[in-house]
């Protein structure tokens, strides 16, 4: 009791202690999920975005869709029932950052690839009230103007490869003629569509 009540009155002692705690439970929460093999370690059929994908996530970072659509289904039964199968971490060893999120104003787009036509996804950029009427998500017309010019896409590749995204020499030689010409709105598509499809499949 004694030993409790100077710790309670001592405001540094118990900030002091407070974060080792704190600390000693990271560690052992954190920590061995380094070393796990269903962490660090691609789900199969897992490859790094090619160009036209990769500069898409870009322009969904650019624009914060990440902001208010998490990729991240929790394994909940009445979130798998709606999204699919829950999200692994698998999934995301190549994601740098990491885009799973916490808040929801939008739905979840982990498992979106594949469940829209690209043409669908063209019209709700364009304008969301066109195919959702009470969706209160901003339009992005200046997807359809604006242009890629891949100039710095292979040095993207580049930069990823070093934090360990197997990019090939083949694919940073080839990825500035990939996008150059594409239209923002194609590379947002195509990124979309590939959003959880190796584990949607296997439901």
């Amino acid at each position: 009791m004694k030993n409790h009540d100077i710790v309670e009155k001592n405001i540094i002692l118990m900030i002091v202690l407070t974060l080792v705690a704190i600390s000693f439970g990271a560690l052992v929460e954190i920590v061995p999920q380094f070393f796990l093999k269903e962490t660090t370690e691609p789900v199969a059929g897992l490859k790094p975005l090619p160009a036209l994908q990769l500069e898409g996530r870009d322009i969904y970072i650019r624009e914060g869709c990440h902001v208010c659509h998490t990729q991240m289904v929790r394994p909940l039964r009445a979130e798998v029932e709606r999204y699919g199968h829950y999200s692994v971490a698998g999934e995301s060893v190549y994601e740098h950052p990491f885009l799973w999120g916490s808040k929801r104003t939008g739905p979840d787009l982990a498992r979106v690839g594949g469940r829209y036509s690209d043409d669908w996804h063209k019209a709700h950029l364009y304008n969301p009230r066109n195919v959702v009427p009470e969706s209160n998500m901003p339009a992005f017309p200046w997807l359809f103007d604006n242009h890629l010019d891949g100039k710095h896409t292979g040095d993207k590749m580049a930069a990823l490869r070093k934090v360990g995204v197997p990019y090939t020499d083949d694919d940073i030689a080839g990825a500035k003629e990939a996008v150059e010409g594409v239209t923002e709105i194609d590379a947002l598509v195509a990124y979309l569509q590939q959003l959880g499809i190796l584990l949607k499949q296997k439901r």
